[in-house]
């Protein structure tokens, strides 16, 4: 049986390949290098967008995302990214942030390729 804290770190690495896999980016995990409990808990390129990582199999998603949107920065759009086992990776974004959250990730995808 995994411990929570390992399959939560193992999750961290996991999404972190993801996200560098799917956007382009690059994502490490956030305490892994700065040892402090208060850093994300992924670290990207992607400039303004918090990313809190839940591999659970119960999500508790209101909480989630107000711990989310607590360690978010105020230019930070707070995001919760899940997976539980045998299950893809899903975002969570309130509904009135998706617009901005998507700008975010556009206009850094187009400038990583010289589009801008």
């Amino acid at each position: 049986m995994v411990n929570s804290r390992t399959k939560g770190a193992g999750g961290e690495r996991e999404l972190a390949h993801e996200l560098s896999r799917v956007l382009n980016c690059k994502a490490r995990r956030g305490q892994q290098f700065s040892g402090s409990p208060d850093s994300p808990d992924i670290v990207t390129d992607l400039d303004g967008i918090h990313i809190e990582c839940k591999r659970v199999e119960r999500l508790q998603l209101y909480d989630a995302l107000k711990q989310s949107g607590r360690d978010a920065g105020p230019d930070e759009v707070p995001v919760v990214m899940h997976r539980k086992n045998r299950e893809k990776w899903v975002v969570i974004v309130e509904l009135d942030r998706l617009p901005e959250l998507a700008e975010k990730i556009v206009r850094q995808s187009a400038n990583a390729v010289g589009v801008f």
